[in-house]
């Protein structure tokens, strides 16, 4: 969250600089604070002012015209599922609502660049789930976001490239598959069926790009870099060598896996 506000220009930086848009962004208002949304962790709306009404102060605030603003105000309520609940209180809204309608107010000046941090904490699991749906969405309008979480799956569901932070330092940075080769995990797969169990895991530990086969309790279990180019060779290999395949399941290394290898503990509080 501190690096989130330095870079939000909510705090000063002790050090270093952070652009957008060819401008620094400091804690002094900015023309690349233009640029950029921003959904905190809490709740920043009015509780009195229903989500039209908190659009529309917020969009007054950003130099929109009235016109744009009320065009823009229905696409980002229809965006976060609030577009039936336009003209209630916030105050009665539950705690995922508000904070869709907090995402709905970060998105309404179209920014190049929406910070979100941590949003689906403590929400409903619909709520979340419309939360995600959104995120997901936004990458259709050409828009860049920095999402914070502790959620390993979301991070993975959303993310092109993820960065893990440990006590203050970037330590490890990429796409998926990068972070999960830093630490030497293979994908591990899982060949079921009937037959010469031996014969097929000799053969399959020499497939290229196989690291090792050995056989299970009615199945042959592959250690291999790439699942996704081995599925294929593998049926065909144990039909080859005597074995009836009656199922496959791959399973993967997630970032849950590279970030307990990389801190060396399990996942923490935010106050830590």
């Amino acid at each position: 969250t501190t690096t989130i506000s330095m870079i939000a220009g909510i705090l000063r930086a002790d050090g270093g600089t952070v652009h957008l848009c060819g401008e620094v962004v400091g804690a002094e208002a900015h023309p690349a604070k233009r640029a950029l949304g921003f959904v905190p962790q809490d709740i920043a709306l009015f509780d009195d002012l229903t989500a039209a009404e908190n659009l529309r102060f917020f969009g007054r605030l950003q130099g929109m015209d009235r016109r744009e603003l009320a065009h823009r105000s229905a696409e980002v309520l229809e965006l976060v599922g609030l577009a039936d609940r336009a003209d209630d209180r916030i105050g009665t809204y539950s705690g995922g609502m508000q904070r869709r309608a907090t995402i709905a107010v970060g998105l309404l000046h179209r920014p190049t660049l929406l910070i979100l941090d941590e949003p689906t904490v403590g929400v409903d699991p619909q709520s979340r789930n419309q939360i995600l749906e959104s995120i997901e969405r936004l990458s259709t309008e050409g828009m860049a976001v920095l999402y914070t979480t502790h959620y390993m799956e979301e991070a993975e569901r959303l993310c092109d490239r993820v960065g893990i932070i440990d006590s203050g330092h970037l330590i490890a940075e990429g796409t998926r598959r990068e972070l999960i080769e830093q630490i030497g995990e293979h994908d591990r797969i899982i060949v079921r069926g009937e037959g010469d169990f031996p014969a097929f895991a000799a053969a399959a530990a020499g497939l290229p790009g196989v690291v090792c086969a050995e056989p299970a309790d009615g199945s042959v279990e592959v250690m291999a870099d790439d699942a996704s180019i081995l599925v294929a060779p593998l049926v065909s290999s144990a039909q080859v060598h005597g074995m009836t395949v009656t199922g496959i399941e791959v399973r993967e290394p997630n970032l849950e896996a590279v970030f307990l290898h990389l801190t060396g503990r399990a996942l923490r509080d935010r106050s830590e």
